[in-house]
C-alpha cells in the first residue's frame, strides 16, 4: 500500500462492507469503495449497480447478483441477509454492494441489523445518493439560496408496491420547497393527486430523471399537472425519481453533461 492509500482501513477475513456504489456513473464511487472492491472474496450486489463498477472488481472475486426488480422474481430480503452473514462466517471479506447511498431508501440498515444481531463485524461506506448526484447530472440543484432552504427525500412507494404509508400529505407538500420522490414511476398517478389535493399548484415545474448518470439518462421535464401524461408518452424507464419544485427551472442553464 503506497502512502496515498495508507489511511484505507483493511478490509478483514470474515467481514462484510455495506457499500454505496452512487447513481450510475463508475466515476462517482469513493476511494473506500474501490478499495473495497480490488480486495474482496465476494461482491453481492444490487440490480442497479452497472457493469462499469463490478468490472474494478479483484481478479479473483466472486459477483453475486442479488437485485430486485418490480414484477419480477426477486430474492427476499431475509435471504440476502441470511447469504451475508453465512458468507463472512466461512472467512470471506464480503462487500455487498448497493446502487447510490446503503442507507437512503436501500435496506443497508436493514442488512447492518440482521449482521450486528449475528455477531458479524461490518463497516458502512456511504454512496452519492442519486437524489443529490443523479440530480446533479440532470442539471437540476437540491437547493439554490435564492429558491429554497430545505428539501425534502420521500420514497414513491412502500414495501407493498403501494405510496407509503403515514406519508402526512399536507405537511410534506406544505414543508419543503423541493420534494425528491424516489422510485417514483409505479405509483406516479396516486403521487400527483396527493400533492395536488395537498395544495401544490398544478403549474409548478417537475422533472423525472431516468436512469441518472447512465448513457441512458432521460429527463423529462413537466408540470404537477402534466407530468403523469408526459410519462404516458415518453416511457422512461425505471430506476426513476421525480423532482418538484422551482430549481428544476434551473435546467435551462445547468443542464451541462451530455451522455
Amino acid at each position: 500500500m503506497n502512502e496515498t492509500t495508507s489511511f484505507l482501513p483493511e478490509f478483514e477475513a470474515g467481514t462484510v462492507w455495506l457499500v454505496g456504489a452512487g447513481p450510475g456513473d463508475p466515476g462517482l464511487i469513493t476511494l473506500l469503495a474501490r478499495h473495497a472492491l480490488r480486495h474482496a472474496d465476494w461482491v453481492v450486489h444490487d440490480a442497479l449497480v452497472g457493469p462499469g463498477v463490478l468490472a474494478m472488481a479483484g481478479p479473483d472475486a466472486k459477483i453475486e447478483s442479488v437485485g430486485k426488480r418490480g414484477g419480477h422474481e426477486s430474492p427476499k430480503q431475509t435471504d440476502i441477509n441470511a447469504r451475508l452473514v453465512a458468507l463472512a462466517g466461512q472467512g470471506y471479506r464480503v462487500l455487498r454492494l448497493k446502487g447510490g447511498d446503503p442507507f437512503v431508501f436501500g435496506r443497508g440498515a436493514d442488512e447492518a441489523m440482521a449482521l450486528a444481531a449475528a455477531g458479524v463485524k461490518f463497516r458502512v461506506v456511504p454512496g452519492v445518493t442519486a437524489g443529490v448526484g443523479g440530480l446533479a447530472y440532470a442539471g437540476i440543484p437540491t437547493t439554490q439560496r435564492d429558491m429554497n432552504s430545505a428539501v425534502a427525500f420521500v420514497t414513491g412507494h412502500g414495501q407493498d408496491g403501494n405510496l407509503p404509508s403515514g406519508v402526512d400529505w399536507d405537511s410534506l407538500a406544505r414543508g419543503a420547497p423541493v420534494l425528491v420522490f424516489y422510485m417514483a414511476l409505479r405509483q406516479l398517478d396516486r403521487l400527483v393527486e396527493h400533492l395536488l389535493a395537498a395544495g401544490r399548484p398544478a403549474d409548478e415545474p417537475v422533472a423525472i430523471v431516468s436512469k441518472a448518470s447512465t448513457p441512458d439518462q432521460m429527463v423529462i421535464e413537466s408540470t404537477l399537472g402534466q407530468v403523469t401524461a408526459a410519462v404516458a408518452i415518453h416511457a422512461p424507464p425505471p430506476p426513476a425519481m421525480l423532482v418538484v419544485g422551482p430549481v428544476v427551472a434551473l435546467r435551462d442553464t445547468l443542464n451541462w453533461w451530455r451522455p
